[in-house]
């Protein structure tokens, strides 16, 4: 049997990782070749994999390098990028190495006459904030990433650069919150950027592994390409952040999240995080999922011997439990962690950080402590947005009249005169509120959920502080992202839907 030939980026990760073992795992059906940078961390960790595997040492940001693994390549798993927290102290760096990596990986492949499927892996950050009642969210919904979140902004971006680009064959898979061991150990301010009333679907990083090994067979039916999904572990994965909290704490034998934690210290909006309605779907095309229970997972994360011993120790004998001052000390320090602090904001006013993730600081205040707040589970009721189109219609029959629908739903229009009846790849002409003109794909517009690039905050025509976020101005014209935007954000006497938080050009630093 002729072997697929499997190019992977970011292979050193967390994702890429568990993908890489899972090729190795069937290593008789693959060539394997993955791009990674020459450091010593890197050349210790792919020494061993050597006799199977061909490794271009590179770097994402240079176009010989990317072009080395795409040529004779059948299929491209782009899963490397820079990736939270660190993108969130090095936005710059981040805009370059995912915005660069997705523009050189489009010009390889559309040079080969033999060009590979590509596979790119996307995030839930691109959906932004989606609290309850708008927690059920699926592929299609407006695209709306958090206000300094500049990881989500990039893949966004990167999605659109690779979806809309004219490659034959890809698919985008969104990946949500991976759970895998060494999250036990992860200690940084963003810990409490998480709203405890929000939710996320999460995916374990084993069946990450296996959904990109899994995408690599020949037996993946055609209907899966040219479409976005979302990645998630199931219905048992659909967890409040409260209920996670909850579970990593006892996973460490560490007292329950009101012992070791001020409610103040948590956000109460602008992350991002679902349920996913349409989640069910990936699994039945290429299936992934291996159903192990929440519960036990996070037990078996806790013996993992990839964490350091204190970690097992104070797993399996639940000391930590005795000391609750200690380590709400320790987590306080992060809390009043400087720049990204939650408390660090608070107490030097910083009122643009404020309104984003509180609201005001008198909403802040409001906050009650843990014996008055809510924590009752979200609704499992599925609640689906409008996307603008009749979806029940077979896609072969859609017109150029169910294009000029959706536009106008967005506030725009279809300017296109026509299009070939159920043609969802060639691009159309349309037109934002704001006159601007755009060319797009229909996939791209109606099953991705995206819209005019200057509604979207990322830098625009190279001046990195030209468009801040701005969701406000877009939500007034934009009915299709109103529904995601005017139930979570306060009217005022300045804007129609919210805060005017987006006005400043901090934001895009």
């Amino acid at each position: 049997m002729t072997k697929t030939t499997v190019f992977l980026t970011g292979a050193t990760g967390t994702m890429g990782w568990a993908g890489l073992q899972e090729l190795l795992a069937h290593k008789d059906n693959y060539t394997i070749r993955v791009l990674a940078r020459k450091s010593e961390k890197n050349i210790r960790k792919l020494s061993p994999l050597m006799q199977d595997i061909e490794v271009i040492w590179g770097d994402l940001t240079r176009y010989e390098d990317i072009l080395k693994g795409v040529i004779g390549s059948d299929i491209v798993l782009h899963v490397g990028g820079m990736v939270s927290p660190q993108a969130d102290y090095r936005p710059a760096a981040t805009r370059k190495t995912n915005i660069t990596a997705a523009e050189y990986l489009v010009k390889a492949v559309l040079e080969q006459e033999h060009q590979p499927k590509v596979v790119y892996v996307g995030s839930v950050a691109q959906m932004g904030d989606r609290r309850e009642p708008l927690h059920w969210g699926r592929a299609g919904d407006p695209i709306c990433i958090s206000a300094y979140d500049h990881y989500g902004l990039t893949k966004a971006q990167a999605e659109r650069i690779i979806t809309n680009s004219g490659i034959k064959c890809w698919v985008s898979l969104r990946q949500s919150g991976i759970l895998y061991p060494a999250i036990l150990k992860n200690y940084d301010p963003i810990m409490f950027h998480v709203p405890i009333r929000g939710v996320l679907e999460w995916a374990t990083v084993e069946d990450s592994g296996r959904l990109l090994e899994g995408v690599c067979r020949p037996t993946v039916p055609d209907a899966f390409w040219n479409r976005y999904y979302n990645i998630g572990s199931g219905d048992q994965y659909r967890i409040s952040n409260y209920k996670f909290e909850c579970l990593l704490l006892e996973a460490i034998g560490c007292p329950r999240p009101e012992k070791i934690f001020d409610s103040k210290w948590f956000t109460t909006r602008n992350f991002h995080g679902m349920w996913y309605a349409d989640g069910d779907e990936l699994d039945r095309l290429v299936p992934f999922r291996a159903n192990v229970p929440i519960e036990d997972y996070f037990r078996q994360m806790a013996s993992s011997p990839s964490l350091p011993g204190a970690i097992r120790f104070a797993a399996k004998t639940r000391i930590a439990k005795f000391f609750p001052h200690c380590i709400k000390l320790a987590m306080r320090m992060m809390a009043y962690s400087k720049e990204h602090g939650t408390q660090w904001w608070i107490r030097h006013n910083k009122q643009l950080r404020i309104s984003a993730y509180y609201g005001s600081l008198e909403q802040y205040r409001a906050i009650p402590k843990w014996s008055k707040m809510d924590l009752t589970e979200p609704s499992r009721e599925v609640r689906l947005l409008d996307h603008g189109y009749d979806e029940t219609k077979p896609m072969e029959e859609f017109t150029i009249e169910d294009m000029q629908k959706a536009a106008a739903f967005r506030g725009g229009k279809c300017l296109s005169p026509s299009m070939v009846k159920g043609d969802w790849d060639t691009q159309l002409r349309w037109q934002a509120a704001n006159g601007e003109e755009f060319m797009a794909s229909p996939r791209l517009i109606l099953l991705g959920g995206h819209w005019a690039p200057s509604d979207m905050p990322w830098p625009y025509k190279g001046d990195p502080n030209e468009r801040p976020w701005h969701w406000d101005e877009v939500a007034k014209s934009n009915p299709f992202f109103a529904q995601i935007w005017a139930p979570l954000h306060e009217p005022n006497e300045n804007n129609q839907y919210g805060s005017s938080i987006f006005d400043g050009w901090e934001q895009t630093k």
